[in-house]
């Protein structure tokens, strides 16, 4: 990476240059293990009147991190010399690589899968929270509930209204909580059963997720139903799926499923990003102590048999389940709490994982039709 292609003509001299592009080397990302010479892109840098300003850009969303990392260059910089350092952010995200056989949607970058293959462990919950602290960080998300027999979007954003239609063929997504959703949820009344056979399903997701119209997406999550079927064969075949997290609770009954999950996304060439271990512990209303009452690490230890990283461990806590049935998530109601902390640090992660993989190229590519 030229990290000075765009610093010419700006004041630094070639000294300068060489201090900047040391100090950059000098600065951990958090969650990365890599440092910001290889993983961000210094945007410009200027040196006027004895201030130096930059204006640094990074491949995954990240605004929590930003103070931290502005403290640590300027002190950085501070010893090689300069007295006054003014540092800009700017987030800016790519599409990423998907599964053979399928373009990228367009207008949305990047499709993250949240599976389980297993139903109870609070995936929707995860998924729900992961989307928020994703679009909290800096990005443009939005979100699809693909359970069309139990779709639980609405509750858990609070929302009632439907979807409406400027053309009559598409659908404008629901605006809540600053991120897009679309749910079938939002289509039907709440106590009528999906009686649907699968070919349906099927069909009503592509229908879904096509016929929104998204808009420009740095990150669409699309919320799984429980299992290995139709749905998920589908999302295979179909969805462009840059990559896949899997949720499981420490618990063996759970463990066997989410490892079915695992080889699943590996057999249908889907990266699975990470593992996040729900439920880790229980947290005791009364006196605040954490008990792991469906066992220790599981998650954690399938992980590191697969391979795959270990995102993060989510206890379980009364206040996520009420704040997901007041149509509050956590990460909105309870902002600066612990609880919160933990789901911005795993979609930071999720978005470090992708901004890993190799980028996407098809989508500038025109297809060529002969007729």
């Amino acid at each position: 990476m030229n990290l000075f292609k765009k610093m010419f003509g700006n004041g630094v001299t070639d000294e300068q240059r060489s201090a900047i592009e040391n100090a950059l080397r000098h600065v951990e990302v958090p969650y990365g293990e890599r440092v910001l010479a290889e993983v961000g892109e210094l945007k410009s840098a200027r040196f006027k009147k004895g201030v130096l300003a930059l204006t640094l850009a990074l491949p995954f969303p990240a605004k929590s991190l930003w103070p931290r990392l502005t403290a640590q260059l300027e002190s950085t910089l501070h010893q090689a010399g300069f007295e006054q350092v003014t540092i800009e952010w700017q987030t800016d995200i790519e599409t990423r690589e998907v599964q053979a056989g399928v373009k990228p949607l367009q207008g949305v970058k990047n499709i993250i899968a949240v599976g389980s293959g297993k139903g109870g462990v609070g995936k929707s919950t995860t998924a729900v929270n992961l989307a928020l602290a994703l679009a909290q960080e800096g990005a443009r998300v939005g979100i699809l509930d693909a359970d069309i027999y139990g779709p639980s979007l609405p509750t858990m954003l609070g929302v009632s209204q439907r979807p409406q239609s400027e053309d009559g063929q598409h659908m404008q997504p629901i605006d809540a909580l600053g991120i897009k959703a679309m749910s079938i949820g939002f289509l039907i009344d709440e106590d009528t059963p999906m009686i649907w056979r699968g070919p349906l399903v099927t069909q009503t997701l592509v229908q879904l997720l096509n016929e929104t119209q998204w808009g420009e997406l740095d990150y669409l999550v699309i919320d799984l139903p429980p299992g290995t079927g139709d749905v998920q064969l589908t999302l295979a075949q179909q969805i462009p799926v840059s990559g896949a997290v899997v949720v499981t609770t420490p618990q063996k009954v759970a463990l066997v499923d989410a490892k079915k999950a695992i080889a699943m996304f590996d057999k249908v060439k889907i990266t699975t990003l990470g593992m996040i271990e729900n439920m880790s512990t229980h947290v005791c209303s009364c006196c605040g102590c954490e008990e792991a009452i469906f066992g220790a690490s599981g998650g954690e230890a399938l992980a590191q048999e697969k391979g795959i990283p270990l995102l993060g461990k989510l206890p379980l806590d009364k206040r996520i389940c009420a704040d997901m049935d007041a149509g509050k998530p956590t990460v909105i109601a309870e902002p600066t709490s612990t609880l919160a902390q933990r789901y911005h640090e795993i979609a930071i992660k999720v978005g470090v994982r992708l901004a890993e993989k190799k980028k996407e190229y098809r989508q500038l590519f025109p297809e060529i039709v002969v007729k």
